[in-house]
């Protein structure tokens, strides 16, 4: 697992959010936005969302971690921390 940016997780992120959504319209999402509630992702599609982001950076993440995947800023902070070691 390599480090990753902000920019790299930022686009991981979206990435992975798009399988589950395909017409997630990221214009209106700002960093500090609870994007579950922005794009509706229910339960089933956060954990969807855990598992692509997980096997596309190798970051495992705990459900004790979930707290910190609720924001986009927290989330792309949450996979460079991570990542970094």
């Amino acid at each position: 697992m390599k480090p990753l940016s902000d920019a790299e997780a930022t686009e991981v992120v979206q990435e992975c959010i798009v399988k589950i959504i395909p017409d997630a319209d990221f214009t209106g999402l700002r960093p500090d936005d609870r994007f579950r509630d922005v794009l509706e992702l229910d339960s089933l599609d956060f954990l969807s969302l855990v598992e692509l982001l997980t096997e596309a950076t190798g970051v495992p993440i705990d459900e004790d971690d979930y707290p910190e995947l609720t924001t986009l800023a927290d989330t792309v902070r949450f996979l460079v921390d991570r990542s970094a070691g």
